[in-house]
């Protein structure tokens, strides 16, 4: 089951594909990591699925990475008293805190979060930007605009307010029991949407302790404000292409999502280009051209991976889309561009050991014939650091704790193996060589550079590296 890639693949489970025949041969297909998505189905329809993903684990002896992600607040307007109406521009519209019914001229809103926080002059986008008014005269329960782009307007479509930080925590009700959830299942990702800030992070840092690995979902233009300063505190980073491409001019989503790669690249975080990636295989066997090129694109910018949504959710195809997003990121890995591009972009170590180990192991797979890095990690910090420098040859993560490799095949280039726990050097020697023949990585009179810290067990002390010929 090893990967002849680096990048690795997030399937959403749904409606399409959440039967165990399915999910096996989803992650036959390619799939790394499969997404409980908490917008949608109940507890029961994702205990099922985290059940299933776990016998298919254990029957292909390959750990596999379950992520749930939270559906953060959903900020809608009212109901419409006689049906959708037609904006038109110029039209003045009107949002308040009346729950009754609305018409052409008023809709409720019933968020006074949303209007307490607005200016005359702020935005305010409908139904995924289609529909876009400017704010003239507000207060703390009403806010009258003027419609900027018009158009057909229906029940409870969704409020987008670009340019203005709301007071809301991104936790729902809904979301900590949610998140409680999964936890007591044992996912091995959190995803937080509806990030504003650093203090969003923190907030959920504190209720996971530690229990999963926490994921940023980026999809708040005041996120990227603060870009560096929560990449710091995740685990990980999600460019989320959906709400980010409604509340920024779609011109500057490219320029933004490299900068989110970047950022994370330089802190050696993995970050997920997610949203509209094979968009047509919903309901085609085939991607269109511009879709395949947004795929390459992430890849090579060094993404560690890239998402479908409902392209396996509630697609037509989802093993059609898992194999060539597998295609696609296989032949953009073989390109040389794409090596001169990870070599443009390599991120300069910080003053640790384990960053001066990791950058002298990219050296070696540079300089002789190795076949294979292989890192021994209790915590998963080595083979984190290791992936940092994106080297040439493979990661082969051995780690005794089967909640780290799940979690690490999130990872750019780490394939995990459950293996005992270690005392000696000799023994990760022994293990490595054993275990890189047996996964297909090496074979006999072949070269691997190996590299752990010693004390075995403790995390953060990647202290020693050494080659070693089958």
């Amino acid at each position: 089951m090893r990967r002849q890639r680096n990048a690795k693949i997030i399937a959403t489970l749904g409606p399409a594909s959440s039967d165990e025949a399915t999910i096996r041969a989803l992650f036959e297909a390619g799939a790394d990591i499969f997404r409980l998505n908490a917008s949608h189905g109940d507890h029961d329809d994702h205990r099922r699925r985290y059940e299933t993903i776990r016998r298919v684990e254990e029957q292909l002896g390959r750990p596999i990475c379950v992520l749930l992600d939270l559906q953060g607040p959903k900020l809608r307007i009212g109901t419409f008293a006689e049906g959708p109406i037609k904006l038109t521009a110029g039209d003045p519209f009107r949002l308040d805190l009346d729950e009754a019914p609305g018409d052409k001229r008023r809709v409720p809103l019933l968020h006074p979060e949303i209007l307490s926080a607005l200016e005359p002059g702020a935005d305010l986008l409908l139904d995924d930007g289609k529909i876009s008014l400017r704010v003239k005269q507000c207060g703390p329960d009403f806010a009258e605009t003027e419609v900027v782009t018009g158009g057909p307007l229906s029940n409870r479509k969704g409020v987008n307010v670009p340019g203005v930080v709301l007071p809301l925590s991104p936790l729902t009700p809904k979301d900590r029991k949610d998140l409680e959830f999964g936890l007591e299942l044992g996912v091995d990702w959190i995803a937080l949407s509806f990030v504003q800030g650093p203090g969003d992070i923190q907030e959920l840092q504190e209720l996971v302790q530690g229990r999963a690995g926490v994921l940023a979902k980026l999809e708040k233009p005041a996120a990227i404000d603060r870009l560096d300063e929560i990449v710091a505190l995740s685990d990980a980073v999600m460019v989320a292409r959906g709400d980010l491409g409604v509340e920024l001019p779609p011109e500057k989503v490219p320029a933004v999502q490299k900068r989110i790669i970047f950022s994370c690249r330089q802190a050696g975080k993995p970050v997920v280009v997610a949203t509209q990636m094979l968009e047509s295989m919903i309901n085609a066997p085939t991607p269109t051209r511009a879709e395949a090129s947004d795929v390459a694109t992430a890849i090579y910018d060094g993404a560690d991976a890239v998402m479908l949504s409902a392209e396996t959710a509630a697609g037509s195809y989802p093993l059609e889309a898992v194999s060539i997003m597998n295609r696609i990121i296989g032949t953009t890995e073989q390109d040389n561009h794409y090596h001169k591009m990870l070599e443009a972009e390599r991120p300069r170590p910080e003053s640790t050991t384990a960053d001066a180990i990791c950058r002298a192991l990219r050296t070696v797979t540079h300089v002789l014939p190795i076949v294979a890095t292989v890192t021994y990690t209790s915590s998963g910090f080595t083979a984190l650091r290791a992936a940092r420098e994106r080297p040439r040859a493979p990661i082969l993560c051995l780690t005794p704790d089967i909640r780290v490799a799940q979690r690490l095949s999130l990872v750019w280039g780490v394939h995990t193996v459950h293996t005992a726990m270690v005392e000696h050097v000799h023994e990760v020697v022994d293990k490595a060589c054993q275990i890189a023949v047996e996964e297909g990585f090496a074979q006999p009179g072949q070269a691997l550079a190996i590299t752990a810290g010693q004390p075995f067990g403790t995390s953060g002390t990647t202290n020693l590296m050494r080659i070693a010929w089958i």
